[in-house]
């Protein structure tokens, strides 16, 4: 099987506007997902905001089945979240940590991720630790083997990080704590609709993605995946009468789902939409997604790197669709405007998204490119020239 990409670009309205190569920070959604959007708000606008949920309320729940289908989960085992970073925390700021406990993260760690790390282990007492790269430039599996012991209470990894091509290799590290018993919270930003993601086979707990970067889904879209026999360990930080039952005695009932996660109050036309991005994108095929955007980034990684000046920053065993570089003389932004300029999206990635990584690198800042499946080798020539005439 193949991608009909004329008839996926067809779909793909923005693509007569712009060579859009910063999938990572937000894809070009296709039209059915535009339609979908924007029939709800034109519905609420006609019958008013409750009447437009609850006649839709079908298409709604759908959108469970839609995202636990993508990830291989159980529908009782999905959140529907404003974002993925809001995912994230609802999850672990619902895990106890104590005074002595061990957390492990890696060197591709987020910025908000790592903020959230740090607060609750200052608060706790908890220790912060980082688990090293291995020579590929990727989280090592090993150390983080060696590093585990009774004291440790959770192993955060971002699978694709904001800054790199790099594809961390989940699935080994969920073997390693599953062996261990330890929960494993994966990032998922990233890499949920740019390559297959099973939950069972990675072996993770708990998940977080969004909608808006490969999906193509609404902007204000999230979800988050919780093992279902983990879920009644997991208090939520916030509770209100969407996620718990206030009780005749005072008391209150958190709900057994995921659903404990998310608040009562939502963007439904973004909810509707989202399970619209999660239908296309299995309709599409994951598999056959993955195999193109690592084929497209693979072509535009050698090319920048012929260019004079250009280094390509990518490490790792498995890359995929983000292209990173840097260019002597010119700052990231500079690039970033000069391609603007000829209808070409890219974005900039600073150092302070990803210390761990770029730090100790000497990196600053970044251009990001990150292309998708509708991207063609004619829009890769674009951003090549481009960059081939600011050098």
């Amino acid at each position: 099987m193949t991608l009909d990409i004329a008839r996926l670009r067809a779909e793909t309205p923005g693509c007569t506007n712009v060579a859009h190569l910063n999938n990572a920070g937000s894809s070009l959604p296709p039209s059915p997902v535009v339609d979908a959007v924007v029939e709800h708000l034109r519905r609420e606008a006609e019958i008013g905001g409750y009447e437009a949920a609850a006649e839709r309320h079908g298409q709604l729940e759908h959108t469970y089945d839609a995202l636990a289908g993508l990830v291989g989960a159980g529908r009782h085992e999905i959140a529907v979240i404003e974002n993925a970073t809001r995912a994230w925390d609802m999850a672990f700021y619902g895990f106890p940590f104590a005074p002595g406990d061990r957390i492990l993260t890696g060197r591709a760690e987020y910025a908000s991720n790592w903020i959230a790390l740090r607060q609750v282990a200052n608060r706790t007492g908890a220790s912060l630790e980082v688990v090293p790269d291995d020579e590929d430039g990727q989280f090592d599996v090993d150390a983080l083997e060696n590093l585990l012991d009774e004291r440790v209470r959770l192993v955060s990894l971002v699978h694709v990080p904001t800054q790199s091509g790099l594809v961390n290799p989940a699935a080994a590290v969920g073997r390693v704590t599953r062996a261990a018993r330890v929960p494993f919270l994966l990032d998922a930003c990233q890499s949920v609709g740019q390559l297959p993601i099973d939950v069972a086979t990675i072996g993770c707990d708990v998940l977080s993605a969004t909608g808006r970067k490969f999906l193509r889904g609404p902007r204000g879209t999230g979800f988050l995946y919780v093992r279902g026999d983990l879920l009644e360990c997991l208090e939520p930080p916030l509770l209100d009468m969407h996620a718990a039952e206030w009780q005749p005695d005072g008391s209150y009932v958190i709900r057994p789902d995921a659903r404990r996660f998310e608040n009562w109050e939502t963007y439904v036309a973004g909810k509707v939409g989202l399970g619209v991005a999660a239908d296309y994108a299995q309709a599409v095929g994951i598999e056959l997604v993955w195999g193109r955007v690592q084929a497209l980034a693979a072509k535009l990684r050698a090319e920048l790197a012929e260019i004079e000046g250009v280094t390509v920053a990518d490490r790792g065993d498995v890359l995929g669709a983000i292209v990173t570089f840097s260019m002597r003389g010119h700052t990231a932004d500079d690039v970033q405007t000069a391609l603007a300029r000829h209808g070409i999206n890219v974005s900039v990635t600073a150092a302070s998204a990803a210390r761990l990584d770029l730090d100790p690198r000497g990196i600053d800042q970044l251009v990001r490119a990150s292309v998708h499946y509708y991207n063609t080798d004619e829009e890769l020539d674009r951003l090549v020239s481009g960059v081939a005439a600011l050098a």
